[in-house]
């Protein structure tokens, strides 16, 4: 498994034990002011996870083409590029002559 994607599901769980671990010395009384203490280092977990990320991305040689490296998106291509749409398809049906003289002259189509 890549270092990247191994550091990218380690945030949350590392969130939770932040804030378990807070509430525990909250409630043990080595801490006061719960709130006060989580905003701030929550901060800084998210800064330090975000620089290991860009370091494992560096180490393993730069930013991936798609989300996940070696997961690319079901009916992608290799490469990143779209499949192009079919040349022959129109998303638009023209109408005939006669539908608009109808229409102009106050018949129904």
């Amino acid at each position: 498994m890549s270092h990247y994607i191994m550091i990218r599901r380690l945030r949350g769980p590392a969130i939770l034990l932040l804030i378990g671990g807070l509430a525990l010395l909250d409630q043990i009384g080595v801490i006061h002011h719960f709130w006060g203490w989580f905003w701030p280092l929550l901060l800084i977990m998210l800064g330090v996870f975000m620089l290991a990320e860009r370091a494992a991305l560096a180490a393993e040689g730069g930013y991936p083409l798609w989300p996940y490296p070696a997961q690319p998106y079901p009916g992608s291509t290799p490469g990143g590029v779209p499949p192009s749409p079919p040349a022959e398809s129109s998303a638009t049906v023209s109408a005939s002559s006669q539908e608009f003289e109808k229409s102009s002259q106050g018949g129904q189509l």
